[in-house]
């Protein structure tokens, strides 16, 4: 069983920052893709970034891209998500997922197995 659990939430104003934390309590996140997504009331879960199961790579959202960063210590069993210049649009809530194994990386929310409870993030204008 995996167990995935985010942190660093919060409320920020827009142009601020956020850094948030994915560490598997359960199981592991060594050597797998990792991603994040987020989803608003009302709205699919949509993908915001993406880190191969080695770090080599790593993709995002038009939205985010230039702005969040997203990197991992598997030394820590921990995935990263460094949010820059958020803007009110940013406002969600953050989920944290790990892939099936088989890919290198994912983008899609039908190719993560395990998922955490997620963490709010709200951006005031």
């Amino acid at each position: 069983q995996v167990q995935l659990v985010e942190s660093g939430g919060g409320v920020v104003q827009a142009g601020g920052s956020l850094r948030l934390s994915c560490v598997a309590s359960a199981g592991t996140v060594r050597e797998i893709a990792m991603g994040w997504f987020r989803q608003t009331p009302g709205e699919e879960r949509k993908f915001v970034a993406a880190i191969a199961w080695n770090g080599g790579t790593t993709d995002y959202s038009d939205s985010v891209k230039g702005r969040f960063t997203i990197s991992r210590d598997d030394a820590k069993n921990t995935v990263y998500l460094q949010m820059n210049s958020l803007k009110p649009e940013d406002t969600a809530v953050y989920y944290c997922a790990r892939s099936n194994q088989l890919f290198t990386i994912a983008t899609e929310v039908g190719e993560y197995e395990y998922w955490g409870q997620g963490t709010q993030v709200t951006v005031s204008s």
